[in-house]
Formats: structure tokens, sequence, C-alpha cells
């Protein structure tokens, strides 16, 4: 999609969805040759535990940062910052050793900043801290900050500075467990989606404009189930839609019941359960669901049970290429608001960064 085409409503959001191979580039080379990347890597000690902290896009980064730093065999988990902040026993238990990264995009979320405070000084913890801004509370709060200036945005909602700082933290896991080839991978991932978004982009919005759907679902599996719990957010936000997201083979159980021409089921499928979900696919599609599919490589019994396909064919690993099913749910999210009339710049209700007044007490 060329930038003339973008009409003035969305255009921040737009723009900053397809600048994410450039940025990640951009990102990624700065983070390689910086001082604050050596001295996170400094405070990570064998046994320890990586707690991964944050509030709504963040802590859907979060999982997905936590799932690919298991994968380096570096325990992590992903916890919200509120949970943490009201219910720190349930994270945080005596004789364990922690090492907490604290997520903000702006560096002024409240949970966020006062889960940092908090982790420091109640609990003598050294933290990481991960934003897109410089001089802000969250950097005097952490011991380390990692600053990804360049993912910034101007509109409300996280696009870009989402897969950015993800490949960032994944850059650190696999700094840290000295997996040189998944950095490698990471640096190899932008030159491989740019070209995606010549065309798919496109296809995308023509199927957007085609169909009206009461409800959205986004399924997946393991390490994709941070990703689509973030585009579940993307839709809900910038097109004001009604949307969940599940375990895909957790659908069958119960939620499988609202199933419908109406609904549309996005399947983010993986490889290493590929065909456990594709049996979930070619189930909701028999039961008369309508289905979107983003997968590395699709084979034909997926395609045929779906009515919209996005075939990434990347190289990467399949833990390295998470970033990248991000982006179809931003462009659905985006194109979807525009068709209902909706700014996906400014969505309704919605602030760039969520302040609160002092009431939770840490």
């Amino acid at each position: 999609m060329k930038t003339a085409e973008i009409t003035e409503y969305g255009q921040h959001t737009l723009n900053e969805i397809l600048s994410q191979p450039q940025c990640w580039s951009t990102c990624l080379a700065k983070l390689a040759s910086s001082e604050e990347l050596s001295a996170a890597q400094r405070l990570a000690r064998p046994e320890v535990e990586w707690i991964f902290v944050g509030c709504g896009t963040s802590y859907y980064l979060a999982l997905a940062a936590a799932a690919s730093f298991n994968s380096f065999k570096l325990a992590a988990r992903a916890v919200p910052a509120s949970d943490l902040l009201m219910y720190p026993s349930l994270t945080l238990q005596s004789g364990r050793d922690y090492l907490p990264v604290v997520i903000s995009r702006s560096g002024r979320t409240s949970e966020a900043v006062r889960t940092a405070q908090m982790l420091e000084k109640q609990f003598d913890l050294r933290t990481i801290g991960i934003t897109c801004a410089s001089g802000q509370p969250l950097e005097p709060a952490c011991t380390v900050t990692l600053k990804l200036l360049d993912a910034d945005e101007l509109s409300t909602v996280m696009t870009r500075s989402f897969t950015s700082m993800l490949l960032a933290l994944q850059y650190l896991g696999a700094t840290v467990s000295g997996n040189a080839a998944f950095r490698d991978a990471l640096m190899a991932l932008p030159a491989q989606v740019e070209p995606l978004l010549q065309d798919i982009p496109h296809r995308l919005r023509l199927f957007v404009e085609s169909r009206r759907f009461s409800d959205f679902v986004f399924l997946a599996q393991g390490p994709l189930f941070g990703i689509a719990s973030e585009c579940m957010l993307k839709v809900t936000e910038s097109s004001c839609s009604y949307a969940q997201v599940f375990h895909s083979l957790e659908f069958r159980h119960g939620p499988k019941s609202i199933a419908s021409p109406d609904m549309l089921i996005t399947f983010l499928l993986s490889e290493t359960s590929y065909e456990a979900e594709v049996e979930v696919l070619e189930e909701m599609k028999a039961l008369g669901a309508s289905t979107m599919v983003i997968a590395n490589r699709l084979e034909s019994r997926a395609q045929l049970a779906s009515d919209f396909a996005i075939e990434l064919g990347l190289k990467t690993p399949e833990q390295a290429r998470v970033a990248a099913y991000a982006i179809w749910g931003q462009l659905y999210g985006v194109y979807y608001g525009l068709k209902k009339g909706l700014n996906p710049d400014s969505p309704k209700n919605l602030t760039r960064v969520v302040e609160l007044k002092p009431a939770i007490s840490s």
C-alpha cells in the first residue's frame, strides 16, 4: 500500500505500521552497540527468574518476551503490573532470585513506574526498564533502561513500539544465552518482512471492505499467544469492535458455541502445533465461522478452510519471526476502524498514556 492511498483518518497509525521493518533495523542496530545492553546483560545471573511486567499492550509484549526467554532456557514469566503491585506475594517468594523487566512505551505509565519503584526499594531487586522515550519517570526508577527512541509513535495505540520492544527483548535474551544464530536471525527479519508490505496490505483492505462482522476472535498457541492477544487488542482499540482471544485448542472447550458467519476467527498458525491447529480451523469452518489465517507456510487444507489467508514465507526460526505476525492484526484493526468511519489515530475513550492518581499503594 502506497502512502498516497492513506486517508487523513488513521494516517499516523498506518504509516507507523508500515514503517516497522525499517524501524526494527534501526532499533536493533543501535541496541546491539549500546552500553545499556551490556549493562542489562551484566544484571543477568545464573538461575535467575526473569519477570516481564507491563500493562495492556505492554503486558501482551511481556507474554511474548517470556515465551522467547523460556525457549532460550532462561526461566521467565509475564505478570500484569497491577497484579504485582496489589498481590506481590503471588509473584515474589522468599529465597528466589528475580530479574524484573518493566515495559512502558511512554515511560510514564503509572502502574509500571510504581512497580519498578516498589521492586527496587521494597524488595531490593535490580530492574531493567524498556521504553521508547527519554527522561521519563521509568528511567530513574530502574537500574538499567533500554531506550528505543526511534520506535515511538504519534498515534494513541502501540504498533511499531510493540514489535520493536519485543525484538529488543528477544535480542537481549539471545545475548544473555549466547545464542548468536538467533541474534543474526533477528537482524535478518526486517529485510524478509519488507516485501510482504507491498501486496498484502492492499489485499487485506479489500477483504475488510467486502465483509462486515459483529465479533472477532484470535486464536494461537505457544509463542504466538501473546501476539494473538495483541492483535485482539488492536482490533478492539482501533475499530471499537468486540474481540476475544483464546488458545487455539481451548476454543473447542466451550467458546466454539459462538462460532457463526458473523464472527471472524483469525488463526495464527505455528509450526510446532500446525497439524492440531489446522484441525481446529477446519472444525470452525465446518461450524459456519468466517476464518482468516496467518501462517509462515500454508498447505492446501489451511487454504481451503480460509476466507482470507496470509503466507509469510520467512526463513527465520519460529521464535524469531513472531513479531511479523502482529502486523496483520494491527492493519486489520485500522482498516476496520476506517470502514466504520472512525479515526484509529485517536480511538474513543483512550489516551496515549495511562497516568493514575496516587490511589494504588505500593
